[in-house]
């Protein structure tokens, strides 16, 4: 499982996808080109490490074709962009994880 089918749910401000009945999502706020990801929220059904990061690599990456900034507001995603320097690029002017 790589990339992870995404939805942007723009009425709700989240990114989502559905995975065997169970939704899994994003929050986020958008302002001035950068989208604040604010809330991951993952059921426990369907809660293991590696969907989580596939999920968020796929929101990232539809977030980067569409040429925004991520500000990470969220401790998880905060700690998945640690690890994962190629998403450096994203963050805005002045902003260090």
């Amino acid at each position: 499982m790589n990339e992870v089918e995404i939805k942007d749910n723009s009425f709700l401000r989240q990114f989502e996808t559905n995975l065997n009945g169970h939704l899994a999502k994003i929050e986020y706020a958008s302002q001035e080109r950068k989208v604040f990801l604010t809330k991951l929220v993952i059921p426990e059904e369907i809660n293991d490490a590696k969907f989580k990061e596939n999920f968020i690599k796929s929101v990232l990456n539809h977030i980067q074709k569409e040429n925004l900034r991520v500000v990470p507001t969220s401790p998880e995603i905060t700690r998945f962009l640690r690890k994962n320097r190629q998403y450096k690029e994203m963050l805005p002017v002045g902003i260090k994880l």
